[in-house]
């Protein structure tokens, strides 16, 4: 599971579960969910990947 860790250490410890990201087109990185295959969120304010959540290929 993924955790916060230390209030302050401006990481993530471990993945987040059942989640990856693929990049659109126009460049932006969109969130999906693996259960459902449901687009969960778009990346817009700028063009680099979601903190830990793992590629698709």
């Amino acid at each position: 599971m993924a955790t916060n860790g230390k209030s302050g250490d401006n990481r993530r410890h471990g993945a987040v579960r059942s989640r990856s990201q693929t990049q659109t087109p126009s460049g932006n990185w969109v969130k999906r969910d693996a259960k459902t295959g449901r687009f969960m969120d778009v990346k817009t304010s700028d063009k680099t990947p979601f903190k830990g959540v793992r590629k698709e290929k």
